[in-house]
């Protein structure tokens, strides 16, 4: 019996969860199985740079229908404020009969998605498998996806909650009610997650058992589906790509492990009060710098936001930067020593599999709970201090960077000793083929029917 499969993918309409779908694509595709991808028209122009296996993996560009208080043309995340995720979930919704018509025609044996429930229905229906991939932590998932979970108890753990350490408390807990509120048509992202996990035929985590094993016992335990893991199945890096001789030349100049990098994701954008106490606290670390942000609120580029005289002083050696840039390779050259971080699912494995130290600015839900496992169970990071506000200061991101900087800190020592450990093990040989390896092999006996043990 042939044991390649189609698979189509259905993420939610963010590019947080959009590319490691596609990265997890590129995995199924290497080893010689076909993915369909289903995403938003816009949305491909800006990923199918990523698709390393034309051959084997086929966009299928969804229709965006208009919803009352989306913006026009909005279709990801990317394009609207947070407050208009609801919406942005409704129009998720209306493609179903879209998805549901490619399923009916090109008949796949796997359907990976994850914010859209009734995905499942869909499977069943015309005989396919469904697996919802949990693209964030499992600690995450362990937090805001367990059944009679309530808004009143976010800071209460679960029967049988693994870890205290993770656990959202105190005032953080508002950081996650957001998954209690409405989430499109009379539905919240809590009710749709559980019914989707509920309802699949088996969840799989961009995790490793090394990292998160405990949570994912927990996640299989709640919901008595088989937990598959993929690894964090973080991109290969092109070496057709060099840095970019702007940034390469730039960090040149600098002594080996001295220069500060700073980036926090392309959905963050920050107020300008914020924006600015941010490029005053690396100026106050007295380091070289590179910060890449969006452009701060009200601002149409990074310039028209910065402190009154700020260029000026430090122009030697600091860069406020509000374009991309190629993040793997900034944190490899030799020169950066500190990566300052939101801490995305993404650039948490890529912090910890760098050689750099490690700060973060956690600000939403899931971002706290990663930070909280890196600073409090592994002990590879610190976390920069926040006032009442949930906001920090100058001062206290100076000190956190200067406490990991500082060769003589003990602090510094104790993480730089803790991740060079952790790193060891992640970059044990072939333990990230070896969880590809697994994973695809699993799906090969789902699709079978051959009993997953």
């Amino acid at each position: 019996m042939d044991s390649k499969f189609h698979a189509f993918m259905f993420p939610w309409f963010a590019f947080g969860h959009m590319i490691p779908f596609l990265h997890l694509a590129n995995n199924l595709a290497e080893k010689g199985h076909r993915v369909t991808f289903l995403m938003p028209k816009k949305a491909q122009k800006q990923l199918e740079h990523l698709n390393r296996f034309p051959d084997n993996i086929v966009f299928h560009p969804l229709t965006i229908s208009r919803v009352d208080g989306l913006p026009d043309g909005a279709e990801t995340a990317s394009d609207i404020h947070f407050s208009l995720t609801s919406s942005l979930a409704s129009a998720m919704d209306l493609t179903r009969d879209q998805v549901e018509a490619a399923v009916r025609v090109k008949k796949p044996d796997l359907i990976f998605f994850d914010f859209a429930e009734w995905v499942t229905d869909i499977a069943k229906t015309y005989g396919a498998k469904s697996v919802y991939f949990i693209s964030f932590s499992a600690a995450s998932a362990c937090t805001s996806m367990v059944p009679g979970l309530r808004p009143d108890n976010l800071d209460v753990p679960p029967p049988g909650y693994p870890s205290s350490k993770v656990l959202l408390r105190g005032q953080e807990t508002n950081e996650f009610s957001f998954i209690f509120n409405p989430f499109g048509e009379g539905d919240t992202l809590y009710k749709r997650n559980t019914k989707g996990l509920t309802n699949c035929d088996v969840i799989s985590i961009r995790t490793c058992q090394e990292v998160e094993g405990k949570f994912c016992v927990f996640l299989k335990s709640q919901f008595q589906r088989k937990v598959l893991l993929t690894g964090p199945i973080l991109p290969e890096p092109d070496k057709t790509m060099p840095l970019e001789d702007r940034w390469n030349l730039w960090l040149n100049r600098f002594e080996q492990g001295s220069v500060v990098f700073c980036a926090l994701g392309s959905q963050i954008i920050l107020e300008k009060d914020q924006f600015q106490e941010l490029c005053l606290g690396m100026e106050l670390t007295g380091l070289p710098f590179l910060v890449a942000v969006q452009p701060p609120r009200g601002s149409s580029t990074v310039q028209e936001g910065l402190p009154e005289g700020f260029e000026e002083r430090i122009k030697e050696r600091g860069v406020v930067w509000g374009g991309w840039v190629q993040q793997p390779l900034i944190l490899a050259h030799p020169s950066v020593g500190c990566f300052v971080s939101h801490c995305g699912f993404g650039s948490m494995w890529e912090s910890l599999m760098s050689d750099c130290q490690i700060v973060f600015l956690p600000y939403f839900a899931d971002q706290i709970l990663n930070t909280r496992l890196m600073t409090e169970e592994l002990e590879v990071s610190v976390e920069v201090e926040r006032g009442e506000a949930r906001w920090f200061s100058k001062e206290n991101l100076s000190v956190a960077v200067r406490s990991v900087m500082d060769k003589d800190s003990e602090l510094g020592n104790r993480v730089r000793r803790n991740h060079a450990e952790w790193k060891e093990v992640l970059f044990r040989h072939g333990l990230m083929n070896d969880y590809v390896n697994k994973f695809v092999e699993a799906l090969e006996k789902l699709v079978q029917n051959i009993n997953l043990e």
